[in-house]
């Protein structure tokens, strides 16, 4: 018997934290529930997120995995129009990226259902 898919958007499955440094975004992604973190690792890769930021034209991400904290850190360069003090767009910090981030669709089957946050889909 197949496990039905559905599709979901990241926020669902995880939370994030942010920070900037210069040209440079930090996005961690942390599993709401540890049943989660094997989908997540196979899902939000680093071609994923490089696809989702594909408007900000990263110069490279780089994903480092947390597993005994059901968690991962990506590093965006190139993401914030030159840095936060030097852009001219005033939206550029890191941290109003990590909405684009948990934006991302993912497919979760519907076994995962219980774990996810917000009501069922």
């Amino acid at each position: 018997m197949t496990d039905t898919v559905f599709t979901v958007p990241l926020y669902r499955l995880a939370h994030g934290r942010t920070g900037d440094k210069g040209d440079r975004s930090n996005i961690s992604v942390i599993a709401w529930h540890p049943a989660l973190w094997d989908l997540l690792a196979a899902q939000v890769t680093e071609e994923a997120v490089a696809r989702q930021f594909a408007r900000r034209r990263p110069s490279r991400v780089t994903r480092h995995l947390l597993p005994n904290l059901h968690a991962m850190n990506f590093v965006l360069d190139g993401v914030l129009d030159g840095g936060v003090n030097d852009a001219l767009n005033l939206d550029s910090h890191g941290k109003a990226l990590s909405f684009l981030l948990l934006d991302m669709p993912v497919q979760v089957p519907a076994s995962l259902q219980p774990h996810l946050a917000g009501p069922p889909a």
